[in-house]
This record gives structure tokens, C-alpha cells and sequence, in this order.
């Protein structure tokens, strides 16, 4: 079963080769509201941005391109794509959750088909001990 996020901060943990790891800042868009305004009306973005549950994204009103992995519920990265401001993606069947980045920084994290990816969210601590 796929997990449940929360709109929130946290890292995106990028397997390495050699067991090196990329942690990258990461935005959490959970709710609807969130999802829908996701990088409209920004310049730029420190890291990505999470929105889940998400199946697609289109580049309408965006300033800059960006990148896109789209995730299944695994995390699993199923595409990467660049796209202009402008744009409609096409949905992914399997998607669970699409990342964006600014482009052409997700290819240096490590970021391609087939690598699986950790999100640590932020106050994961609503446990009561």
C-alpha cells in the first residue's frame, strides 16, 4: 500500500553509485489546494517539490521550465521529462506522484527510470510516545 503524505517540508533522498546518497530540500504538496498551486507565479525552486497523489501536471501560468519524474507508489521514478512553461503533460498510468525541480537538475541528483527514491518528511512526529 502506498504511503500518505502531508503538506509539509522535507528531503528527497536520492540513491548514489557507491552507495552514495543525494538529500535534496523537498516541498510536500499534499492537499488539493496545495497540488493546484504547486511553482505557479515562482522563479525558482531550492530542491523539488512532491505532489501526491498526482498522475500529471501541465506548465500553465509557470515562469521557467522544470523538470519532471513521475513516481509510482513505490517511489519508484517511471519518467523524466523537461518541460516548457505552457505545456500539458501527458498522465502516466502507473503515476502516484510527480516531482519538479528547476530544469536540468534532477539528471546531476541522479534522478532516471528505474531508481528508487526516499522521502524523509519533516515532524514525522505526530506519534505519541
Amino acid at each position: 500500500m502506498g504511503r500518505r503524505f502531508r503538506n509539509g517540508r522535507g528531503r528527497l533522498v536520492v540513491p548514489g553509485e557507491g552507495g552514495a546518497a543525494v538529500g535534496v530540500p523537498l516541498e510536500i504538496a499534499a492537499s488539493y489546494r496545495a497540488r493546484t498551486k504547486g511553482l505557479l507565479g515562482r522563479d525558482s525552486i531550492e530542491g523539488a517539490m512532491l505532489l501526491t497523489p498526482a498522475g500529471s501536471v501541465h506548465t500553465f501560468g509557470m515562469r521557467m521550465p522544470i523538470d519532471v519524474a513521475y513516481l509510482d507508489r513505490h517511489l519508484t521514478v517511471l519518467s523524466v521529462q523537461t518541460m516548457r512553461p505552457g505545456r500539458l503533460g501527458r498522465p502516466r498510468l502507473r503515476s502516484r506522484h510527480v516531482l519538479e525541480a528547476e530544469a536540468g537538475v534532477m539528471a546531476g541528483w541522479g534522478l532516471r527510470v528505474g531508481v528508487v527514491v526516499v522521502v524523509e518528511a519533516e515532524a514525522d512526529s505526530g506519534h505519541s510516545a
